[in-house]
């Protein structure tokens, strides 16, 4: 069942993308294979279990393990440039449809400010607070 999860096509895809381990400083237990750290995240993920009730022996390593190398590979971008490359390959095989594409405020930010507010006009010598509960 563990294999399902990350199928040998999209290991291939991901593999080139993941950074080379950090030197270790000092002696200890030995990396946790990159394969199984991602097998390990996609159940997570896919499941909806907290990472400290992954199943280590099933995976070969703790939710810790895995949320750490989750964190790792998010700070070096792996996920971005993946989602990247795999936009180019299906623009090129035209696959991509942009007509049901919307953008929000909420993940592009605005740099122009848009048009500016109105001022609120002052009553009694202070500002409204809101005009629904005044």
């Amino acid at each position: 069942m563990v294999r399902e999860l990350v199928p040998d096509a999209f290991w291939q895809r991901v593999a080139p993308l993941l950074p080379p381990p950090r030197p270790k400083k000092k002696p200890g237990r030995p990396r946790a294979d990159d394969r199984a750290a991602l097998e390990a995240i996609v159940f997570v993920l896919r499941s909806g279990i907290p990472w400290e009730m992954l199943p280590r022996k099933q995976f070969g390593l703790s939710g810790m393990t895995a949320w750490r190398r989750l964190e790792e590979w998010t700070r070096a971008g792996v996920w971005e440039e993946l989602q990247a490359r795999l936009l180019d390959e299906l623009g090129l095989r035209g696959k991509v449809d942009l007509s049901r594409t919307s953008i929000d405020s909420s993940s592009v930010r605005a740099l122009k400010r848009g048009l500016s507010r109105a001022q609120t006009r002052r009553i009694e010598r202070r500002r409204v607070a809101s005009i629904i509960f005044s």
